[in-house]
């Protein structure tokens, strides 16, 4: 039952995103300057959406960025075996998820962005796609849209599930706003068992521990083979590579700093072999990061000269890679010794370390890990990966791994039986959905 304050808390919540519509389309126009995906299509933000309404009846899976469309692949090939036939939305909050997106699609399906939280945006979606069934990735949780499905009809079901204490605690100031969001969820399919118990707490009704998605990533074999034939040449040239993958504003400083420190306790011919790659999470980053590179004096190679055949001589010379790429992070692991997580070195969480793993690149982690927290302890305690206290830290903890191969190699093999062992989300969650979904007209 919802209370009047529950309903003036989604009113007031609508009222100021109607204000604010004009600030987001200008943000998005914005963004559009480092990123042309952001202007494409900008009336679709707003929920309008021209043509036909097809496909008919589709599964609807909502993947906000990268991360969260590359995990939904899974799902989206386990959907489509259990339910052949059956045509698929997708829609995006960002250029990055949405181009990711575009390999997932098969004739017959449709992508597009989800709308802006307002309820008529919302409801011009729900009224043009008429899903039998959606699937929010992770966290997505709107108010507005979840208001609009259950007035549609539309049963939603949150996958992949998380929910950190940190987030939880936010979620208990907003409880008038986002708890009847929360209930207007069929199902959450829950990563682990504490998000389960967060989620419940939090008001959503049922919830299933399903496991997590990101397990179910596989790496690239070209790409990671690419990796390896890049490691193998800038051994041939006496240097060795630490990546700092996903890195975000202020820790490729930090990062640096502590690097040139490091460096700095070494013997000289030791400290001339090593080279790091730092690899930014948003391409709108990849300049400022090459010229905080190049500001402090070091030599320097990006990713994006490279025009194919052998590493030039500038590559193997660098002192510093910034892998200014989308798409090949399994290269990037590839061509590693170890590893350092980006997100953790900055109180943000950190990003996916069980991408790296899957790689059998061990990994480095900085405090903050909470995006990430049943990952972590599992990969620590099966000897994946390192947790350190600070950037200094990690440097001296990179220096044993690269000192002793016998480690490195345990590590290796570590990282990729973790992996394996946690597999079968996708199956699981898939036959969660199965009822929800129905067969296309005339099968």
């Amino acid at each position: 039952m919802t209370s009047w304050r529950e309903v003036l808390a989604r009113g007031t919540w609508a009222a100021v995103l109607g204000l604010l519509t004009p600030v987001y389309l200008l943000k998005l126009w914005w963004r559009g300057r480092a990123e042309p995906g952001y202007r494409q299509a900008l009336l679709q933000r707003l929920g309008w959406v021209y043509g036909p309404a097809q496909p008919q009846r589709p599964i609807w899976v909502h993947a906000v960025s990268l991360g969260e469309t590359k995990a939904a692949a899974a799902l989206i090939a386990a959907l489509r075996q259990q339910h052949p036939g059956v045509p698929l939305l997708l829609t995006h909050g960002t250029a990055t998820g949405r181009e990711a997106g575009l390999a997932l699609l098969q004739p017959g399906d449709a992508q597009t962005w989800l709308p802006w939280d307002t309820p008529g945006a919302t409801r011009r979606f729900m009224a043009h796609w008429r899903p039998q069934v959606g699937v929010l990735m992770e966290t997505e949780i709107w108010p507005s849209l979840l208001h609009a499905a259950a007035q549609a009809q539309a049963p939603m079901v949150l996958a992949n599930a998380r929910l950190s204490e940190r987030s939880a605690r936010k979620g208990q100031r907003l409880a008038l706003l986002l708890r009847p969001a929360a209930r207007a969820l069929h199902l959450a399919l829950a990563q682990s068992e504490d998000d389960a118990q967060r989620l419940r707490a939090a008001g959503v009704d049922r919830v299933v521990v399903a496991g997590n998605l990101k397990y179910e990533l596989q790496p690239d074999p070209a790409e990671l083979a690419l990796g390896g034939q890049w490691q193998a040449q800038w051994a041939t040239a006496g240097r060795r590579v630490v990546v700092a993958a996903n890195t975000r504003d202020g820790e490729e400083a930090l990062l640096l700093a502590a690097w040139q420190a490091w460096l700095a306790s070494l013997p000289e011919h030791h400290a001339a072999g090593m080279m790091l790659a730092l690899v930014p999470r948003h391409p709108q980053r990849f300049d400022e990061v090459a010229a905080l590179v190049q500001a402090q004096g070091r030599s320097l190679w990006r990713r994006s000269d490279w025009q194919g055949g052998a590493l030039p001589e500038q590559a193997l010379q660098a002192q510093v890679v910034v892998g200014d790429s989308l798409g090949e992070m399994a290269r990037y692991y590839g061509m590693a010794q170890v590893s350092l997580l980006g997100g953790s070195f900055a109180p943000l969480g950190g990003h996916n370390l069980i991408e790296s793993l899957a790689c059998g690149c061990p990994m480095v982690l900085g405090p903050s890990t909470f995006n990430f927290a049943e990952a972590t302890t599992l990969a620590l305690a099966a000897g994946a990966a390192w947790q350190v206290a600070d950037a200094p830290s990690a440097m001296q903890q990179v220096g044993r791994v690269l000192a002793d191969p016998a480690l490195r190699q345990q590590a290796q093999a570590a990282a990729l039986a973790f992996t394996a062992q946690h597999t079968g989300a996708a199956a699981r969650m898939a036959q969660q959905l199965g009822p929800l979904i129905s067969a296309p007209a005339g099968r």
